[in-house]
């Protein structure tokens, strides 16, 4: 037999050998830096409002209740009076109205106690969504609120029928030949972390519609969430926004709550939570992969909501809206100072993302 034929003949052996054996050296699962997946911390959020001068004056103020998707809240008030438990867009709200005429210091807001822990959807996959046409069949009240347009009286924040939004969707669509929601949804996640930057706004910018964001290929967290959603919308993928905040935990023992936003996707089937997965677009990796694997599908401890879009224009301006206030004199003044703080953070447990060569993942 001629050496070429042997050494052909080798070369097959040892693949067959290697594909045969599940040779761990070729096909060894990814395995992510151990990173906390469970903690606990207070925080205290809200407004300081000081009123000095003379005059009357009305302060309102809407404050958002905490929430996790898993884990557990509990909060008391900073200022018992002058206050109803309200419901709106489907979220709870603590509502402060107050009137007063004498000079005074208010802290508006919350302490709350939080236990949180990290959320993933195992199959990359998506084996177990359902297809568009199935959510459409199945969930036709879901599909009426959050496919829509969610807009203000001068722009369309959220617009699945821009065209050049359109267009984008409808191609990613074209090229993914499948109408699994989950697929989709990852697919336009990989479009957008391929052609929008994340990046802050200068000079504390409002929050942009889709299609600017779009037109500037950069946005912060609010931009990038209000085009992944009209993305996604465009193709009858039910998408919504969270509002909240994001705990960061620095090396030297600073720890900071950041405001924040990113979105759910509505796959439906056995997959998330109620059908619902969480997708963070603001991130920052080193890779798209990394993107996929870190953030799309899941919601890491550090991630506190506020806020939960019902799909309508009153949900959309909730987020928009803050503190108010009225003066009634003109030697009246009132100023108003944010503030976020966290204190007694503990890391209870802290686990390696671990990808198989199965595409599926877990926390160990």
């Amino acid at each position: 037999m001629k050496k070429s034929t042997w050494c052909f003949f080798i070369v097959v052996l040892l693949v067959l050998i290697v594909l045969l054996s599940g040779c761990e050296a070729i096909f060894s699962p990814i395995l992510y830096e151990p990173t906390p997946t469970k903690i606990r911390y207070d925080i205290s959020y809200g407004y300081y409002v000081n009123c000095t001068g003379t005059g009357r004056y009305e302060i309102a103020y809407w404050c958002n209740t905490p929430e996790v998707l898993v884990g557990t809240t509990a909060y008391d008030l900073l200022y018992n009076h002058e206050y109803q438990i309200k419901t709106r867009a489907n979220n709870t709200f603590i509502q402060w109205n107050i009137s007063g005429k004498d000079g005074q210091t208010y802290e508006l807001g919350l302490t709350a106690q939080v236990e949180s822990e990290s959320y993933l959807i195992a199959d990359l996959k998506g084996e177990n969504a359902l297809t568009v046409e199935e959510i459409t069949e199945t969930y036709p009240e879901i599909v009426n609120h959050y496919t829509r347009v969610q807009a203000n009286e001068t722009a369309r924040f959220i617009d699945p029928y821009d065209p050049n939004i359109t267009a984008i969707a409808k191609t990613i669509h074209s090229n993914a030949e499948t109408n699994n929601s989950f697929v989709l949804a990852k697919n336009l996640f990989i479009w957008l972390k391929e052609n929008i930057q994340y990046q802050i706004h200068p000079n504390n910018e409002g929050v942009q519609p889709a299609a600017v964001t779009l037109y500037n290929k950069t946005g912060d967290c609010d931009d990038l969430s209000f085009l992944y959603i009209s993305l996604c919308r465009v193709l009858g993928v039910p998408a919504r926004f969270i509002r909240g905040y994001l705990v960061t935990s620095y090396d030297n023992g600073t720890v900071i709550a950041t405001a924040h936003a990113w979105v759910e996707v509505f796959v439906g089937g056995l997959v998330g939570h109620n059908g619902w997965i969480p997708v963070e677009c603001a991130c920052v990796t080193t890779s798209i992969e990394t993107d996929i694997n870190q953030n799309f599908g899941v919601e890491s401890a550090f991630h506190l909501r506020l806020f939960v879009d019902d799909g309508s224009n009153e949900s959309l301006a909730s987020l928009l809206s803050g503190i108010s206030y009225v003066t009634y004199g003109r030697n009246r003044t009132i100023e108003l100072q944010l503030f976020t703080e966290i204190q007694n953070f503990q890391e209870l447990e802290s686990k390696k993302l671990v990808i198989t060569r199965g595409n599926t993942r877990h926390y160990e």
